[in-house]
This record gives structure tokens, sequence and C-alpha cells, in this order.
């Protein structure tokens, strides 16, 4: 991987995908090790997070530290960002404070590319808009890759908001990449138009697109669309598009079940099946760490 910044899935090659995959696999060693390197010693992280987050702020915080980096973080809120300064200033301020890595996420669809115009640290998008979320989608495939081995004929079904989720396009164009059919299922009024460009099966009939896959992953409904009238109620959602155990039995014996979190519990997974055998939810979080080391380690290393 020969590239300044990690701006989305889209644009990555097959190979480029395997090497993260890999790196991440070595890393996940030292996760599950001693959880200390000094890999990035002498390097700076800097998070820079324009909307709330939890797992994806706290996960790249936990593995520039597990591999030995200097850490920093924006409170947004509390920073000239608030004041009014530009985002092209803010980021070439951190620059100046010799930061190597700025991840920064954005409610703007594209604001990463532009940051990644106007500095010379490497930039990580982890989340822009409705456009991609890369890091998840790196995490969502190493689960995958553990659990299956290979991707080449996999059926992967992605249900909820298919219209406002970044994680189903970068899981889209990376599982496409490598060789698995996706199927997207939701109601009409959360799907895109046209999204059988994309290379999916579009389905309204959450069953159907149940029905044999290898891998079914829920996503986060965002309780605001609601209030938009996008769909009718909390509880028809529930009843017609929500995952449970009598609907995982539709898929493959050994399906697994995804989540890029936070969960809604028994909105679009109930807890009995976010908690069965299957569930890989909770592998999902621990993968996202050691994603996000193999990322900074091969973007530190390029800068070498």
């Amino acid at each position: 991987m020969d590239r300044k910044d990690l701006l989305g899935i889209k644009d990555l090659s097959k190979e480029e995908i395997l090497e993260l995959l890999d790196t991440a696999k070595e890393m996940k060693k030292i996760l599950n090790g001693e959880k200390y390197s000094q890999i990035l010693k002498g390097k700076t992280v800097v998070t820079i997070f324009f909307e709330p987050s939890t797992r994806t702020r706290l996960s790249f915080e936990m593995a520039a530290k597990y591999l030995g980096a200097h850490y920093g973080n924006i409170e947004v809120a509390t920073s000239s960002v608030a004041k009014g300064e530009s985002l092209i200033d803010t980021i070439r301020t951190v620059e100046m404070m010799k930061a190597d890595v700025i991840i920064t996420r954005h409610n703007m669809s594209g604001a990463p590319h532009l940051m990644a115009k106007y500095t010379n640290a490497s930039i990580i998008n982890a989340g822009d808009g409705i456009n991609e979320h890369p890091t998840q989608a790196l995490l969502d495939m190493m689960t995958i890759r553990e659990k299956k081995e290979i991707f080449e004929g996999l059926k992967v079904a992605i249900i909820g908001d298919i219209m406002h989720s970044r994680v189903a396009r970068s899981n889209i164009w990376g599982l496409k990449k490598m060789g698995a059919e996706v199927r997207v299922a939701g109601p009409s009024t959360l799907m895109p138009p046209q999204i059988e460009k994309m290379g999916v099966k579009t389905y309204y009939d959450v069953e159907e697109a149940i029905k044999d896959a290898d891998v079914v992953m829920g996503l986060r409904i965002q309780l605001e669309r609601q209030k938009s009238g996008l769909f009718p109620s909390i509880d028809e959602y529930r009843e017609y598009f929500g995952i449970n155990k009598e609907r995982m039995k539709l898929a493959k014996a050994d399906a697994i079940l995804m989540h890029p979190g936070p969960i809604n519990r028994n909105i679009e997974v109930t807890s009995k099946a976010a908690n069965a055998e299957y569930s890989v939810i909770e592998e999902q979080v621990t993968n996202g760490v050691a994603v996000r080391m193999a990322l900074l380690k091969i973007l530190c290393e390029r800068r070498n």
C-alpha cells in the first residue's frame, strides 16, 4: 500500500485490502499479548472528530498507544473550530505541531478528501457524511475472513438504512472487490435509488435477503430518520426488518451475525440474536483495534 491517506474503500485495490488484513492479523497478536510495541515510537497521531463517537475514536486511541505513538485528541466543541476557524486552517495547525497521522470524522461527505489536499500528514477517514467508513468495513472484512477464511462466493446480507449508511457503502465496495455476493434489504424509503449499479442485489423482504446467507449484517437505525417520516414507526420496522433468531434460521447453518454498533437492541437486532452463539459483534470491536493498528503501522512506515 503506497498511498499517503486512507480516504475510502472504493479506491483501494484487492491487493491493498489483503495487505491491510494480513497486517491486522499480525497486530492482533500484539493486542492479545502484551498490548505494547515500539513500532510507532516517535510518531504522533491526532484525532479530530466533528461528530460524536465512542468505538471508533477510542479504538484509534488504543491502537496508537499500543504501538507506542504519541496521541492527541482535539475536542471540537471547545476548540478554535467552535470559534469559526476553517477546516483547512485547523488541519494546517495540527500539521505544524508535527502530527504524522490525523484521523477525522465529519458530517460532510468529502471533508477528509479536502483535508488531505492541504496537509502532508496522513489523513484517515473515520467516517464522512453518508459517503464511507473505510476502517469499519476493514474490520468487518477481517472478522468475516477469520470465520469464513475466503470471500469468494460468500453471500452477505446487509439489512437496514442503506441510504444513510456509510458503513454499508464501504462494505459493498470492499466485499464486492473480494468476490462476495452482496444483498441489501430495507424499507423502500431507506434504499438509495439505483443502488443496483453498485453491483448488489436489492430486496424489500428481509427474509428473502437472509435466506441461505453466510453473513447477516444489521445496521443501526438512525432514530432521527423516523422523525422525518422515512418509516412509519419503530414497531413496524422491528416487525418487518428486525433481525431475530427465527429469521437467522433462514441463513446457512454456520452463518454469522454482525453489527457495526451501537445497537438499538430489539429494534434492528433482538437481544437474543445479538447474544447468540453465531453473533460476532463483540469480536468486531476487538478486530477494530487490530485493523487500526495495522493502518497506522502501514501509513507511518510509508512516511519513513
